[in-house]
């Protein structure tokens, strides 16, 4: 039986995810601090704070705007390329029910032709 303590990925994601989150709000706190030291008051401080927070997140939502546009374009364009690869093919040039002549994929002649002649 094996006795060591085995932890899982999502464990370790987690718990960096929480030193992460910790570290921020303590440079937070130190934020506010030295606000409060340069004669803010604290409620001032975190209103800017918050503004801070707010902008930050605006300009996050308009870049992944613009991304996604950008995204939406390509692959409009990739789809048009490959609609454009998937064109009727050509008529062509054999002999099909109404004798030789130039003929469509779905077997319908196109050429000029007497229709006297077919009989």
């Amino acid at each position: 039986m094996n006795t060591t303590i085995r932890t899982s990925t999502a464990e370790r994601l987690g718990r960096s995810l929480g030193r992460g989150w910790r570290a921020y709000l303590r440079g937070e706190r130190r934020v506010l601090a030295w606000l409060g030291l340069q004669g803010l008051s604290v409620r001032v401080a975190h209103v800017l704070l918050w503004a801070l927070k707010l902008s930050a997140i605006g300009a996050l939502l308009y870049f992944a705007f613009w991304l996604a546009l950008l995204l939406a374009f390509l692959v409009a364009a990739a789809h048009g390329d490959w609609a454009a690869e998937q064109e009727l093919p050509e008529p062509e040039w054999r002999e099909g029910p109404v004798g030789f002549g130039l003929y469509t994929y779905d077997g319908h002649r196109i050429d000029p032709h007497d229709f006297k002649d077919e009989v």
